[in-house]
């Protein structure tokens, strides 16, 4: 079967905001239907930041949520500003959030919260045996905790259902699985 893309016949932007966009496409798909209302979610890239320092611990964040009007506990995560490289922005926004830096990097996952109606990625990154360097840098809206948990925390935290963002679960649920199978057997 041959895969065609849907063609894009007209685009309005609804909504721009520095964070968030908000376009209507009308589309022609393969078939030929017309669908004259499909709406897009336009979000810079995302990022966020497994990190884990020389002793093994998970650095996390606990900060409020407003959707939700609660405290989460998180992975570093944040926004690349624009044409910034991702793992800059990631390397970034762990020492302003955190206060950790160096350490040995590597990409784990470009995923999205729902490609269906959302433009944007987000790079989940791996930095093990981070330091703690430096301060806090937060902004102004930002009130962050940073929590040092072992792996078995981790572990039971997410049986437990109690990591709410879905695009902090999959990153640590692929790494755990990648990583850490046979020391969480023990």
């Amino acid at each position: 079967m041959e895969k065609k893309k849907w063609e894009i016949l007209s685009s309005e932007r609804l909504f721009n905001r520095p964070w968030l966009n908000v376009r209507r496409d009308k589309l022609r798909l393969p078939d030929g239907t017309v669908h004259n209302e499909y709406y897009v979610l336009e979000y810079p890239t995302w990022v966020n930041v497994i990190a884990r320092t020389k002793d093994g611990d998970f650095v996390m964040v606990e900060q409020y949520r407003h959707g939700w009007g609660d405290y989460f506990t998180e992975l570093c995560a944040g926004v690349a500003e624009e044409g910034e490289d991702p793992e800059t922005a990631a390397r970034r926004e762990l020492a302003e959030e955190t206060g950790y830096t160096g350490g040995k990097w590597r990409l784990l996952s470009v995923i999205s919260a729902n490609p269906g109606s959302q433009s944007n990625r987000t790079y989940c990154f791996v930095a093990e045996d981070v330091e703690k360097t430096e301060t806090q840098h937060l902004d102004s809206t930002e009130d962050i905790n940073v929590k040092l948990l072992p792996l078995k925390e981790i572990a039971l935290m997410l049986a437990r259902d109690e990591f709410k963002q879905s695009l902090m679960v999959a990153p640590l649920m692929r790494y755990l699985f990648e990583n850490e199978l046979e020391a969480l057997a023990e």
